[in-house]
């Protein structure tokens, strides 16, 4: 029997580390790995190009991959990835209807992806990084912390810097608190709390997880525990959106990233700041092609889980609709 008892000890165990081995790797197993947006840039004609190649897998657990440019969202043919090579071919509508198609022949390795593109408007070099991942605790919380028969409301803002480490502030109606520490690990946060009030000095620790419906945890003091449950300002629009783009010239798709801080990326073109008041959404993008301006404007709402509005811009109107990618979630230590 003790034999028994401590070959399930020693199994548990390496189920344990297996476990935490797999949550700790990005989504694509490592740093060879292909699933995740990549950042790349080219050069051709003398000017440089910005796209994102974002890889993932379908339904059907079959590698899947996407060119996101400034003009919209192409499906890769042929998505070939092994031993850290990698092969995809790209089908792009031409202005007169016609399609053109150009391959790509590259490698990922120690987290950088180079290659070359070959079609029929000649060869150019292909590079890129893996696009640096917001942790699942950035963001601005609005926690209640529930006493007896009262509820206190705290703002938790976190943010992350470009290696991922997070910093926080902690607001209540009863003050500032000053936020010592900051742990982010498997889906668990931990804090640990000081307050600056000299007539009130005390010590806190709070842990909490994040789940599907939001944060709850347990702020732990000397004076006792006090239960805490929140969600994050603008849930309902931060995440990945999968868009139709539709004018006179036909429809195309687009893609709409929300990042945490309310920074986003329309295709391959960052967004500085999207505004979200109740069901209203709003972002203006401006750029300049050597010596002229251009500026997008998209004014719109979410309602019933979809994203529709009007993308104003010096060529012409679009209509925009499409609906949120939602992923079952899952702890991880980013």
């Amino acid at each position: 029997m003790r034999d028994q008892r401590l070959l399930k000890a020693v199994v548990f165990g390496a189920i344990l580390v297996l476990s935490t081995h797999v949550w700790a790797q990005p989504a694509g197993g490592g740093r060879g790995g292909l699933f995740g947006d990549w950042l790349v840039k080219s050069e051709f004609n003398g000017r440089t190009m910005e796209s994102i190649l974002s890889f993932s897998r379908d339904q059907d657990g079959n590698q899947t991959g996407q060119w996101i440019s400034f003009m919209g969202v192409n499906d890769l043919k042929d998505l070939k990835f092994e031993d850290g090579q990698l092969s995809f071919t790209r089908e792009t509508p031409g202005r007169d209807g016609q399609t053109m198609t150009s391959t790509f022949k590259g490698r990922i390795e120690d987290g950088k992806l180079t290659g070359t593109v070959s079609g029929g408007r000649g060869d150019y070099a292909l590079e890129g990084q893996r696009a640096p991942r917001t942790p699942r605790a950035a963001g601005t919380w609005e926690l209640t912390l529930k006493m007896q028969d009262r509820e206190i409301p705290v703002t938790l803002t976190i943010g992350a810097d470009k290696e991922g480490q997070l910093t926080a502030q902690w607001k209540s109606e009863r003050g500032e608190m000053k936020v010592t520490s900051v742990e982010y690990n498997q889906g668990t946060l931990t804090l640990a709390l000081k307050s600056d009030n000299p007539d009130r000095q005390w010590e806190a620790t709070f842990e909490g997880q994040f789940q599907q419906e939001g944060l709850s945890g347990t702020l732990k003091s000397e004076r006792g525990e006090i239960q805490a449950v929140g969600k994050r300002l603008g849930d309902a629009l931060i995440g990945t959106w999968n868009l139709d783009a539709t004018s006179e010239r036909g429809t195309r798709k687009q893609r709409l990233v929300v990042y945490p801080d309310m920074t986003a990326r329309y295709n391959a073109t960052p967004v500085k700041k999207v505004t979200f008041e109740g069901d209203k959404v709003s972002f203006k993008i401006a750029m300049t092609f050597g010596d002229r301006d251009f500026e997008m404007d998209f004014q719109g709402k979410i309602q019933d889980g979809k994203l529709s509005g009007e993308m104003t811009t010096g060529m012409g109107n679009q209509k925009i609709s499409g609906t949120k990618v939602v992923r079952a979630f899952r702890r991880r230590t980013q």
